[in-house]
């Protein structure tokens, strides 16, 4: 019996072997956790996916939680393929959520049920306004330290994907984890209410510390559960498969 899972529309990142562990890429609309410890190259994978999606004339949103945008992209890879008139045109589009916080008035230390459907608004007015079809946070973590709660936590991450998915935007929200963490999100709730999650992590390797990428879920596809080694290149993010011995292949 054919099966329809195939048959589901999707958002090529760009990046090649992604791309090829996905079968083909994101299902459309999904929101993807992007998760791991510090240095695993989160950000500059996010980014690659927004360029790609850019140039092939999709509109596509970064928001800043954490880092200030114009900063971000001074200390970023100089991406071979990357056009800074993509900036220009609107087709790439920083946001920093320290702006967005002070302009809705949500500077308390923890946001309320109230100012959460407020943020999911704006956020989504935002995305809808922009006609953005990818759009990623940097870093789900940090808002989460402004919800507090599990439910509140629960609550944003839920009406945010749903928004966002109910506008066709494929969403990656990276998350930050410690490196010996045994769980995917700092939380515990990012990585249950996402329909994918990509774990990044170091890996030591005869001396060599190794970026290293794995899809742990993505729902609407099948995929690879494979370990790949990781390099960062001004063409882009490159993946190579991981052999059980350790080594690269």
């Amino acid at each position: 019996m054919a099966t329809k899972i195939a048959e589901r529309d999707r958002c090529v990142t760009g990046v090649e072997g992604l791309d090829t562990i996905l079968y083909g890429g994101i299902p459309r609309s999904n929101t993807v956790l992007l998760t791991g410890s510090c240095g695993t190259g989160k950000t500059s994978l996010a980014l690659e996916f927004l360029m790609h999606g850019a140039v092939k004339g999709e509109n596509s949103l970064f928001v800043s939680v954490t880092e200030n945008s114009e900063k971000l992209l001074q200390n970023i890879i100089p991406y071979k393929f990357f056009d800074k008139s993509l900036i220009k045109s609107g087709r790439l589009v920083f946001v920093d959520m320290p702006v967005m916080y002070e302009r809705l008035g949500l500077t308390k230390a923890e946001l309320s049920m109230e100012e959460i459907e407020l943020l999911v608004n704006s956020l989504a007015s935002l995305a809808k306004e922009l006609q953005a079809k990818r759009l990623v946070m940097d870093s789900i973590t940090s808002v989460c330290y402004k919800l507090k709660t599990s439910e509140k936590i629960r609550d944003f991450i839920l009406k945010l994907s749903k928004a966002l998915s109910d506008l066709g935007c494929t969403s990656i929200l990276v998350g930050e984890v410690t490196a010996d963490s045994t769980s995917y999100s700092t939380f515990g709730v990012e990585e249950a209410i996402a329909d994918g999650i990509i774990l990044m992590a170091n890996m030591e390797r005869r001396g060599d510390l190794l970026r290293t990428l794995q899809v742990i879920k993505m729902r609407g596809t099948m995929h690879s559960r494979a370990k790949y080694v990781l390099d960062l290149t001004p063409v882009g993010v490159l993946l190579v498969p991981l052999l059980k011995g350790g080594s690269t292949g």
